[in-house]
């Protein structure tokens, strides 16, 4: 792991093959546990970062991502909802990317991007897949999963890494970058606490669907990347949802 920024503590680790996971612990005034903002750069022909971060911490982000590849080299600016943590610096990084556009569903392109990006979007469809070079993602559209219309999600088959957005959320700013241990539990504490899935009527076959794709590394949006055996802990999630 490097630390690119000491004040922030906003750090890069590789989570697979040319996937980094960078992240920015915070400490919340009056909270005990505090809380991380994740973004994952892809790094290959076609350079993709999920998520921007909020708008307030495009510097600390555009550091970290400079500390691995050239910024302007990004080709795709990508993001699972329309949210200030998921894409409030989206037309800082088209400014900063001059050839790279947003990348999102089609109902996020519709409904917000389209209008709000200083560059038109490309829209992905349920499935659609693009290359990068090594690297493929998919999108897999998950409207209300956990929350929003126009969420999805990214799959990334040449390492089996589901950029698997707000699923999975664990509070807290110490954790580690990547843990083959328990996330259900925490998640699952947390959003009993905040409750910020939709409960929507297809979640269920929407994460048995997750789950078929068999991936192996969940990079989770906010706390620890987890690795291990990503269908039965999806499975577990729609479980517990049930509950």
């Amino acid at each position: 792991m490097t630390v690119t920024n000491q004040q922030s503590g906003t750090n890069v680790h590789e989570i697979a093959d040319g996937i980094y996971r960078i992240n920015t612990p915070v400490r919340i005034a009056g909270g005990a546990v505090g809380f991380s903002f994740n973004q994952y750069l892809i790094v290959d022909d076609e350079p993709l970062l999920f998520h921007t971060g909020p708008r307030k911490m495009f510097a600390l982000v555009h550091e970290a991502v400079a500390s691995v590849i050239d910024p302007a080299r990004l080709r795709h600016i990508s993001f699972s909802h329309f949210e200030a943590d998921e894409c409030g610096s989206l037309n800082e990084w088209l400014a900063a990317a001059p050839r790279s556009a947003p990348l999102c569903g089609a109902i996020a392109a519709m409904v917000s991007v389209e209008d709000i990006a200083d560059r038109p979007p490309r829209a992905l469809d349920d499935g659609e897949a693009v290359a990068l070079g090594r690297h493929t993602v998919r999108w897999l559209a998950t409207p209300h999963l956990p929350h929003a219309w126009e969420c999805g999600l990214l799959m990334e088959e040449h390492t089996h890494t589901l950029l698997c957005g707000d699923l999975l959320t664990q509070g807290g700013a110490d954790l580690p970058a990547m843990t083959e241990s328990d996330i259900l539990g925490p998640s699952e504490a947390f959003r009993r606490q905040m409750d910020y899935y939709s409960h929507t009527r297809d979640g269920d076959q929407m994460l048995q669907r997750l789950a078929g794709l068999q991936p192996t590394t969940l990079a989770c949006m906010h706390g620890s990347t987890w690795r291990g055996d990503g269908a039965g802990l999806l499975r577990e999630l729609a479980a517990s949802l049930k509950r």
